[in-house]
């Protein structure tokens, strides 16, 4: 599928972009007299202001396709970053990483969205799903130590500005490369009119998932770079994240999962980074770098089986709202993630707090579809 060729393409390098950063912001924010507080709330807008972004995007995707919305992304995203290598004072990192978190809230939806319509059938759009996850893991194995690398060698100006200028002309080549695709299923829902497509509601509760995951990842953005040493640990912070993206590269290569439950895989994935948290939180005996190899393993397994399970459970129907909706419980989870952390970091293990919401989510939802073989399908109107 060539479409699907250059949506991983693209993905891909405004995923690199995007994990290129994880590493250095929070010793950049500390290299302009930022406190740990001030970098939570830093770390957390950029996720707050990602919920206008979403609530646009799921209504927009599902009127007007994905292509405009993912350019207006990369573009976007790359000019503010061009902005942001002459930061100089704390609140003006602020500022452009909460205009950052909008404009690039249309891409995951948009990117998502585009990537399940290419097939009705379940098990290849979850195949699509792990090729969304694997690009992304892809690019977060070498990001952030390259972005690490980068501003050892050449400081955090020069930085930006490259990852600014890949993300323009990732924006610019989308323009020439992107199309829509026609609906799959408008030649069949036309002659219908005796019986209306009926949408199916997705229980609120199945968001707690990814707020849950997405929360705890926020508290590993903020503490993994503090424990790492700071402004004097870019290095051992990028190894860090390039540690966790080999685990999930790992079982984003094993394909045959797709045919497994989504359900099962989301719960036992979750499970697998629930227990990486504790082992970063209590068992010092384990080696941080088997922890976070552990943890990447897991969250390999969670996220396109998140996926297909909001698939499954929307009967395929408005794609667009549906990811958008996962993606500000993911945002509302990486925003409250960072000031958590920051809050507690230095009276309590953010990493335990990570444990306690995972177990306390996996409890709460409740399974009742865990049993479900993952090739169910998605109904059509005949």
């Amino acid at each position: 599928m060539k479409i699907a060729f250059w949506l991983y393409f693209f993905m891909f390098l405004a995923f690199f972009d995007l994990h290129a950063q994880y590493p250095i912001l929070t010793p950049f924010a500390l290299s302009l007299g930022a406190a740990p507080a001030f970098i939570g709330w830093m770390m957390g807008i950029y996720a707050l202001t990602h919920l206008p972004g979403n609530l646009i995007a799921g209504q927009g995707v599902d009127r007007h396709g994905s292509r405009g919305y993912m350019i207006f992304s990369l573009l976007s995203g790359g000019a503010i970053l061009l902005l942001q290598a002459h930061v100089t004072e704390p609140w003006q990192l602020l500022v452009l990483r909460s205009i950052s978190g909008f404009v690039l809230a249309f891409l995951s939806p948009a990117c998502l969205a585009l990537l399940a319509s290419l097939s009705s059938n379940a098990v290849k759009q979850g195949k699509l799903m792990a090729g969304h996850g694997v690009m992304h893991t892809l690019a977060s194995v070498v990001s952030p130590a390259a972005g690490a690398f980068l501003v050892a060698r050449a400081g955090f100006t020069l930085t930006f500005q490259t990852l600014g200028w890949l993300m323009i002309v990732t924006g610019v080549i989308a323009i020439f490369t992107i199309k829509e695709l026609p609906k799959l299923k408008a030649p069949l829902q036309q002659p219908i009119k005796k019986a209306p497509v009926k949408l199916n509601i997705i229980p609120i509760y199945f968001y707690l998932l990814p707020f849950a995951v997405s929360c705890a990842q926020g508290i590993l953005y903020f503490e993994l770079p503090l424990q790492a040493g700071g402004l004097s640990g870019i290095m051992h912070t990028g190894l860090y994240f390039s540690i966790i993206s080999l685990g999930a590269l790992a079982t984003l290569s094993l394909l045959f999962l797709n045919h497994f439950s989504p359900y099962i895989r989301s719960y036992l994935g979750i499970l697998g980074i629930a227990l990486s948290f504790f082992s970063l939180a209590a068992l010092d005996s384990v080696p941080i770098v088997i922890s976070l190899f552990a943890l990447g393993l897991a969250k390999g397994i969670v996220f396109p089986a998140m996926a297909s399970v909001f698939i499954d459970l929307s009967g395929g129907k408005r794609l667009g709202t549906v990811f958008s909706l996962q993606s500000i419980a993911m945002s509302i989870g990486s925003f409250l993630g960072p000031i958590i952390a920051g809050t507690m970091h230095n009276n309590y293990s953010p990493y335990f707090f990570a444990f306690l919401l995972l177990m306390l989510v996996i409890i709460v939802v409740p399974a009742w579809k865990a049993n479900m073989p993952a090739s169910f399908t998605i109904p059509t109107e005949r």
